[in-house]
């Protein structure tokens, strides 16, 4: 049994299919506006869109594309949406925020509470369950909100950036538990953190614009990425344009020269990715051995580890902080990035 769901929103310019199967939890990256969060809102029956479709494990959460136009509300679904805020009950205990849901679904008081400390002691907040919201660490809260969402039995768990008011520590912290609790589990996590999609997710998608432009298991798309957004963060440069015998033909690059892949073929779409450890800066042109080398300006300079990352609007370099130094590099300057063909692959985008 899956997880099946179409949706298309005109106003939002949202059209996506999707599909995820039981015990599976999909990470779903994007930039800002792509369209993430309006998903995970249609899926939990808080948006309803113009057309579309959705069936969990057989039963029908909505059907717009049908003359019954099907409509599932929220509390009828078995899908619970995290979002970044905690969103607790402010009155109620850490405790009773967690048996709410076993409560309002018919448990008894003794059985919801009973339900509610088991959750407690999954997500390590089992010393926490008399104090209220206000009483509470922004970390201690989403562990008290995790366990809340868990409580409800969810057939499905869609979680909207939980990590992302939190801490270092604190996300860390809930990163660990929630590998822990999401094993086995069917849930749709929207992240901006190449960490938690590594950690967390057996598959993701990339949206852009309100479309899926890839899709994969999660390691093969952050390792080989064909989109822009995928690629910068998985911390690669991507340049994208038409495969040739050498390389890529790009519109604002020229000819990029690389290793390509057997299964790109001359003429057809594809990509040239590279690491920024792999690009050399220069302040004139180089000369010497065939080097791919970029005309660029430098848009921001900052730490990378024991590194400096040099940006220069969609490509990026790192290089030493003494080369740094001896290049004089500050936003504005005109410089050259050069890197050898060896270190750029190529295959279909």
């Amino acid at each position: 049994m899956t997880f099946s769901f179409s949706a298309r929103l005109e106003n939002r310019g949202l059209d996506v299919e999707l599909e995820l199967q039981p015990g599976e939890t999909l990470a779903l990256l994007g930039p800002n506006g792509a369209g993430k969060s309006s998903l995970l809102a249609i899926m939990a029956g808080l948006l309803r869109p113009d057309t579309g479709a959705a069936r969990l494990d057989g039963r029908t959460l909505f059907d717009l594309n049908s003359g019954r136009q099907l409509w599932t509300p929220p509390s009828r679904r078995r899908v619970t949406l995290l979002a970044q805020e905690a969103l607790l009950f402010p009155h109620l205990s850490a405790l009773d925020n967690v048996a709410f849901g076993p409560r309002s679904g018919g448990a008894t008081r003794e059985q919801s509470r009973a339900t509610a400390r088991d959750l407690l002691r999954q997500v390590d907040a089992a010393p926490l369950e008399r104090r209220r919201p206000h009483q509470l660490s922004g970390g201690q809260a989403q562990r008290i909100a995790l366990a809340r969402a868990l409580a409800a039995a969810p057939e499905l768990l869609l979680l909207d950036e939980p990590l992302a008011a939190l801490d270092i520590h604190a996300a860390a912290l809930l990163r660990r538990l929630l590998k822990q609790v999401l094993a086995g589990r069917r849930a749709i996590l929207v992240t901006h953190d190449v960490l938690d999609a590594f950690m967390l997710a057996d598959r993701v998608a990339v949206l852009e614009s309100g479309r899926v432009v890839e899709a994969g298991p999660t390691r093969q798309v952050l390792d080989r990425p064909r989109s822009r957004f995928a690629a910068g963060l998985a911390g690669l440069n991507l340049i994208a344009g038409t495969v040739t015998r050498l390389g890529v033909a790009s519109m604002d690059r020229g000819e990029v020269a690389g290793r390509v892949d057997e299964g790109a073929a001359a003429g057809g779409a594809g990509v040239a990715v590279f690491p920024p450890s792999a690009v050399s800066v220069f302040l004139t042109a180089p000369v010497g051995s065939p080097r791919n080398a970029f005309r660029v300006t430098v848009t921001d300079l900052e730490p990378h580890g024991d590194q400096i990352r040099v940006r220069a609007g969609d490509l990026s370099a790192d290089i030493t902080p003494a080369a740094a130094a001896d290049l004089f590099l500050a936003p504005g300057l005109g410089v050259w990035f050069v890197v050898k063909a060896a270190e750029v692959a190529v295959y279909p985008a």
